[in-house]
């Protein structure tokens, strides 16, 4: 009974040691531009912060914006973030691969309504500013029919792209789609 009671208290004591170590602090931002977005993130990001998680669509008291979850990382590293955003599939699509080429890979991705109306899909991308090695291609794939979808994902996934992220929504070309991003490792 007392090693149990012993080593109960021992335990006690450890817990908050131990909670402190995987402590995290968080920062959130918000904004319905994505220019004021990447400026935010790479702000955060000069402070230690890395990106957790987004959120494109209305807020209760924001309204149509993206949201960011930030997180400090015990061991910093030297991030940047390039935020991409259009409503037509080819400009999204060039948008990474230029990114790509300079060496950011996908982070995360949403869709929120412009302040001009209609929805843009926006693609999140990182680099280890250390390390800004191009290591991956993207490509995107959109279309309204399920059936397509499947078949273009079938001859991406021959060429060894493995898909990464899904947004439905209404783009300025083709109406409602469903929008793919995959990606593979470079030749």
């Amino acid at each position: 009974m007392r090693t149990l009671l012993l080593t109960l208290c021992l335990s006690s004591i450890a817990l908050p040691s131990l909670a402190q170590d995987g402590a995290r602090e968080y920062r959130v931002l918000a904004t319905s531009k994505t220019s004021t977005m990447e400026k935010e993130m790479n702000a955060a990001a000069e402070a230690g912060y890395a990106f957790a998680a987004v959120m494109g669509g209305e807020t209760a008291f924001g309204g149509n914006e993206t949201v960011v979850v930030m997180q400090k990382d015990p061991k910093p590293s030297a991030m940047g973030y390039r935020l991409l955003a259009a409503s037509k599939t080819g400009t999204i699509q060039k948008e990474i691969r230029t990114a790509a080429d300079q060496g950011f890979h996908y982070a995360g991705q949403t869709l929120f309504s412009s302040a001009f109306g209609g929805s843009e899909v926006v693609v999140i991308m990182e680099r280890d500013k250390d390390n800004p090695t191009p290591t991956e291609d993207y490509l995107v794939i959109a279309t309204s029919k399920t059936s397509t979808l499947e078949k273009e994902m079938n001859g991406s996934g021959a060429k060894g792209y493995q898909a990464v992220a899904m947004t439905v929504g209404t783009t300025a070309l083709g109406g409602k789609e469903l929008v793919v991003l995959a990606r593979r490792d470079r030749k």
